[in-house]
């Protein structure tokens, strides 16, 4: 499986606490915005793998279109 290399966090711990505060949390444990960043980073990682294959299967192999992820994400998130 294709991932993100570790060059340390994939996401901001500041963006991940502004997006859980817009989403309704109000405080936010450190502790649990690393678990969300892991999360987060595993599902972009498995929308990136199916999105490769979707891409692959229709002759592309290095790019990944807007309608790739969008089937991934009709079926991942349904």
């Amino acid at each position: 499986m294709a991932k993100i290399k570790n060059r340390g966090r994939a996401f901001s711990l500041y963006d991940i606490e502004v997006f859980l505060k817009d989403a309704g949390a109000e405080k936010i444990n450190e502790n649990a915005m690393d678990i969300f960043e892991k999360e987060l980073e595993e599902t972009v990682n498995e929308v990136v793998k199916n999105a490769k294959a979707y891409a692959n299967y229709a002759g592309r192999k290095k790019l990944i279109k807007k309608a790739d992820v969008e089937l991934i994400s009709s079926n991942l998130f349904r």
